[in-house]
């Protein structure tokens, strides 16, 4: 059974930075993209990164390129996103899924930003 846990949301002044992190278990790790999308309130959820199996590549939305950044550790079933100069506009809850579509997502972390 395919479990994804993220973590690291919070509440953050406008310019600021958070670190997600998507713990996974029950798959063959290294085999799949991990991709993160998100959810702002009142919307449909929005596709925002995908890192390959090895990380050997990374895509993003125009709306997050150069701001955040997609990391993986397959040695610890983890992957990461690092975003920075965070705008109001970021506010979601953030999910990491194995599909773009998110369709198969975990529980979501909430990030808010505020000032």
């Amino acid at each position: 059974q395919v479990q994804l846990v993220e973590s690291g949301g919070g509440v953050v002044q406008p310019g600021g930075s958070l670190r997600l992190s998507c713990a996974a278990s029950g798959l063959t790790f290294s085999s799949y993209w991990i991709y993160w999308v998100r959810q702002a309130p009142g919307k449909g959820l929005e596709w925002v990164s995908g890192i390959h199996s090895l990380g050997r590549a990374r895509t993003y939305a125009d709306s997050v390129k150069d701001r955040f950044t997609t990391s993986r550790d397959n040695a610890n079933n983890i992957v990461y996103l690092s975003m920075n100069n965070l705008k109001p506009d970021d506010t979601a809850l953030y999910y990491c899924a194995t599909d773009r579509s998110g369709q198969h997502r975990g529980q979501g972390t909430q990030v808010t930003v505020s000032s």
